[in-house]
C-alpha cells in the first residue's frame, strides 16, 4: 500500500533547480535508501516531505494519518531536562493516558460518582491502548535503545545542556527510534556512531516494521538496511529494486545504454538535418525534406549523460619538519575533570595515525590539545621544529550569506579571483555553489569548501577531525587517494575503517588509555 505519493515536484534555491517533475510512491514497510552526489538535494528531498520546506510546485500525498518522524537539526530541548526525561517525550502521549487512568481510578473509588458507567468504560480503552503500546515496557524499551546507540554511558540523569553537539545527535536519533513513525526519515545517522553502535543501529533498522528513507554515504552500512534505492541525478529521481550494490549494477548498465541511445539518436539526427540542408532549396525534394524537418521536430531529444565534477584533491608538504613532528608528556585532557590518566605520545615525520574509540570518549577533545586549541588539564605538549600542522574540525558553522568563493578569497586576499575558482572547481564544487551562499550548500560541499582550503594552507602535518562526514562516495575515493599520496604526517578520526586502513601506519585507541 502507498502511504505517500509525490506528483511532480519542483523545487529549487534562486536559479538553481534541484527537482523537475520528481514523482514516486513510497510503499507501506518500504527501507529505501536516498542517494546522489553531493548538492544533489537530498537533504532538501527530506525537509519537504516532512513539510519543512514548501515545494515550488508539485503535490505531496500523505496518507491519512500517517507520522512522519525526522532527524531534526535545530532539537527541542528544555532547560533542565534530563536524558531521561527527554526520551520519555517519545511517549508523552501515552504518559498523558497513564494521569487520565489515575485520576479515573481515584473518581471510582467515590461511591457518588454519577459518570461510573462513563468511567469504567474510558478506563477500559485507556487500558487495552496501553497494553497495545506496551506502555509498561518503556523502561526496558529506552534501556535498550540508549545502550545500543551508546547514549546510557552518559547517565540517564546527566541534563541535555551538557552534551555535545554530536551527544545531542546521538539523543535525536535515539527519541525518533522509540517514536517508530510511520515514515521514519534519517540524513546520515551513522556520523556520529562509532563501530559498535553502527552495528546495531543496522540490526535495529533491519527489522524496523515501518517504512524508512535513509541518507548515508556510508554505502557498506546502506547496503546492509535497504531494499529499495532511489537515485537523484541531473534534478530527477530514479527508482531501483534491490541493495546498494544491486544499484550500483544496474545503474552502471542503465547509464551505458542511454549513453549508446544518446549516441544513436545523435547519428540519426545528423543524418536528417544534412539530407534537409542537402534538399530543402531544391524543388524536387524540397517535399522530402519537409517530411524529414517534420520528423526530426517530434524527436524526444535524450539528453547527453553528463558525469559530475570529481574532486582533484592534493595535498602538498611545504617543507621537511624534524624527526619529531610532536612530543607530550604526562597528558591529561577534559574540561572539568581528566578523561584518561597521563600519557606519553610520540608522532614522528611521516607517520598517518588514526585516533579511534568509541564515541565521546575524548578523541576531538585529544586532538584539540594537542595542536593547543583547548588548554589540557596537565602535562605538556611540543611541536617539533617547522612543523606546520592545518586543521580540519568536524563541523563549524559558515557566515550567513557569504560564498564560498568570498569564504576562500577572503583567507586569500592576495590571489585572483579566477585562481580561487579553480580551486574550488578542483575540490569537485560546480560554477552555481561558488557563488551560493554557504549555509545553503549541502553538508558535502560546504566539506568540499574546507578541504579546498586546507589545500591551499602550508602544511607538512594534517590533523582531520571525521573528514569523511557528509562527503559522497566520489569525493571520499578522491580523498582517500589524496592521503594515502601524501608525503607528511597525518593524525585523522574516523569512524570509517575501510576509509583508513588501506594507508595508516598506527592505530591509537582512545579505550586503552581509560584506567
Amino acid at each position: 500500500m502507498s502511504i505517500l505519493h509525490v506528483k511532480g515536484l519542483t523545487h529549487g534555491f534562486g536559479d538553481r533547480t534541484l527537482f523537475n517533475q520528481v514523482e514516486f510512491r513510497l510503499l507501506n514497510a518500504e527501507h529505501v535508501g536516498l542517494v546522489g552526489a553531493n548538492g544533489s538535494g537530498k537533504s532538501t528531498l527530506l525537509k519537504l516531505l516532512v513539510g519543512e520546506l514548501i515545494p515550488d510546485g508539485g503535490v505531496i500525498n500523505r496518507h491519512p494519518g500517517i507520522e512522519i518522524g525526522y532527524l531534526e537539526q535545530h532539537p527541542d530541548f528544555n532547560e533542565g531536562e534530563t536524558i531521561l526525561t527527554y526520551l520519555q517525550g517519545a511517549f508523552s502521549e501515552l504518559y498523558e493516558l497513564e494521569q487520565e487512568m489515575i485520576s479515573i481510578t481515584q473518581r471510582l473509588s467515590d461511591s457518588g460518582n454519577p459518570d461510573l458507567e462513563k468511567d469504567l468504560e474510558r478506563l477500559g480503552k485507556i487500558q487495552d491502548t496501553l497494553d497495545a503500546h506496551q506502555f509498561y515496557t518503556i523502561d526496558t524499551t529506552i534501556e535498550e535503545v540508549t545502550s545500543g546507540l551508546g547514549i546510557s554511558a552518559l547517565g540517564m540523569t546527566t541534563e541535555t545542556e551538557q552534551l555535545s553537539g554530536g551527544q545531542r545527535t546521538k539523543l535525536m536519533l535515539a527519541k525518533l527510534l522509540l517514536s517508530k513513525p510511520d515514515i521514519l526519515l534519517m540524513d546520515e545517522p551513522t556520523n556520529y556512531l562509532d563501530d559498535v553502535h553502527i552495528a546495531w543501529l543496522k540490526k535495529y533498522l533491519l527489522k524496523y516494521p515501518n517504512a524508512f528513507v535513509l541518507i548515508s554515504h556510508d554505502t557498506s552500512f546502506m547496503n546492509e538496511v535497504v531494499n529499495v534505492v532511489h537515485h537523484l541525478e541531473h534534478k530527477i529521481l530514479t527508482r531501483y529494486v534491490g541493495n546498494y550494490k544491486a544499484f550500483t549494477e544496474a545503474y552502471e548498465l542503465r547509464k551505458r545504454q542511454t549513453y549508446q541511445a544518446y549516441v544513436r539518436q545523435q547519428k540519426e539526427i545528423d543524418k536528417l538535418e544534412d539530407y534537409i540542408r542537402r534538399n530543402k532549396a531544391r524543388a524536387s525534394t524540397a517535399k522530402q525534406a519537409k517530411s524529414r524537418e517534420k520528423k526530426l521536430e517530434k524527436i524526444d531529444r535524450i539528453e547527453k549523460p553528463m558525469s559530475l565534477p570529481v574532486p582533484r584533491f592534493m595535498f602538498e608538504v611545504c617543507r621537511e619538519p624534524n624527526q619529531e613532528v610532536l612530543v607530550a608528556r604526562e597528558l591529561q585532557v577534559g574540561y572539568e575533570r581528566p578523561l584518561f590518566s597521563g600519557i606519553d605520545l610520540t608522532i614522528k615525520k611521516d607517520r598517518k595515525i588514526a585516533i579511534t574509540g568509541y564515541n565521546g570518549i575524548g578523541k576531538s577533545t585529544t586532538i584539540k590539545s594537542l595542536l593547543g586549541l583547548i588548554e589540557p588539564l596537565s602535562g605538556e605538549v611540543k611541536l617539533g621544529s617547522f612543523v606546520r600542522p592545518v586543521y580540519l574540525e568536524q563541523e563549524i558553522v559558515f557566515p550567513r550569506e557569504e560564498s564560498a568563493l568570498q569564504y576562500v578569497w577572503l583567507q586569500f586576499p592576495f590571489m585572483q579571483e579566477k585562481d580561487v575558482r579553480k580551486r574550488l572547481a578542483r575540490s569537485g564544487l560546480k560554477n552555481e555553489h561558488i557563488y551560493q551562499p554557504l549555509n545553503t550548500l549541502s553538508g558535502g560541499e560546504q566539506t568540499k569548501v574546507r578541504l579546498c582550503l586546507l589545500m591551499m594552507k602550508e602544511s607538512n602535518f594534517l590533523v582531520l577531525d571525521e573528514p569523511t562526514n557528509h562527503l559522497d562516495v566520489q569525493a571520499k575515493e578522491a580523498l582517500k587517494g589524496a592521503l594515502e599520496k601524501y608525503k607528511g604526517t597525518i593524525l585523522i578520526v574516523s569512524h570509517e575503517p575501510e576509509f583508513y586502513e588501506d594507508w595508516i601506519t598506527d592505530i591509537w585507541n582512545v579505550e586503552d588509555w581509560v584506567k
